[in-house]
């Protein structure tokens, strides 16, 4: 499906009736991330899944976005389809749009589920200082003439200790740098929706100490970790998943 929110063209599914449950995925995703829960939950739910301006096949937002902007365009799909959300669900880059907006009260449900959500500062701010420089001349190092040969090696070594993600960014690498440069911990401690807290044992990308992290900063909340099972454990463990948002729900 198709909606025009914020000028965008923007690609959604919407499966199921009852209690609307929206689906917000991770960074470089889209939503059929979530196609097992959605076909789990959807015969007692109203499940909405959508890609996010810059994913799939939804258009990238023309000017550069922060979290805020990616929050009010949230609230203005919910309101261009005139529902009202009962459940919030993010994972990992969707998870820090959950969190922003439900301390902002910009977006508001009676339930969070925040599935390996980033949003916690890693390595100190020496890490972004090295982001924000690998953007400005990071690829005009490997042009000077005596690295020209050794350019994907060097290349590898600064992604390798910046992180991946910013690999991934691709077109949207300033708005990457904006998301990622804010802090949610004070964000996290203004929730007071029940919150549900799932995470991977194996999770590399959001550790599981950022999981019990944010079981220390939301006061309602509550952590189930599964086992074996890395980032994506909404669909390496879609039904034990599943089953956990609909105890919770």
């Amino acid at each position: 499906m198709k909606i025009i929110v914020q000028n965008l063209a923007i690609e959604y599914q919407d499966d199921g009736v009852g209690e609307v449950v929206l689906f917000l995925h991770g960074w470089q995703d889209n939503f059929h991330t979530f196609d097992s829960l959605a076909s789990l939950l959807s015969p007692t739910r109203r499940i909405i899944r959508l890609d996010l301006p810059g994913f799939g096949k939804s258009e990238i937002p023309k000017e550069t976005w922060n979290l805020d902007n990616y929050v009010q365009f949230i609230n203005d799909f919910i309101e261009k389809l005139d529902v009202q959300v009962y459940a919030l669900v993010g994972h990992s880059f969707g998870g820090r749009i959950a969190i922003k907006g439900e301390a902002t009260k910009n977006l508001q449900a009676q339930k969070i589920i925040l599935i390996g959500s980033a949003g916690l500062a890693k390595n100190g701010t020496f890490r972004n200082l090295a982001l924000k420089l690998l953007v400005k001349i990071g690829g005009l190092i490997t042009y000077i003439p005596p690295l020209i040969f050794w350019r994907e090696e060097i290349r590898k070594r600064m992604y390798r200790f910046v992180g991946s993600d910013y690999l991934k960014a691709g077109v949207l690498k300033e708005i990457f740098l904006k998301i990622i440069s804010e802090d949610l911990s004070t964000s996290a401690k203004k929730i007071t929706t029940p919150t549900l807290l799932i995470w991977g044992e194996n999770d590399t990308e959001t550790p599981l100490y950022d999981g019990k992290r944010f079981a220390g900063l939301i006061p309602n909340s509550k952590l189930k970790v599964i086992n074996g099972v890395g980032h994506f454990v909404h669909k390496e463990k879609s039904q034990e998943v599943a089953r956990l948002i609909q105890e919770f729900l």
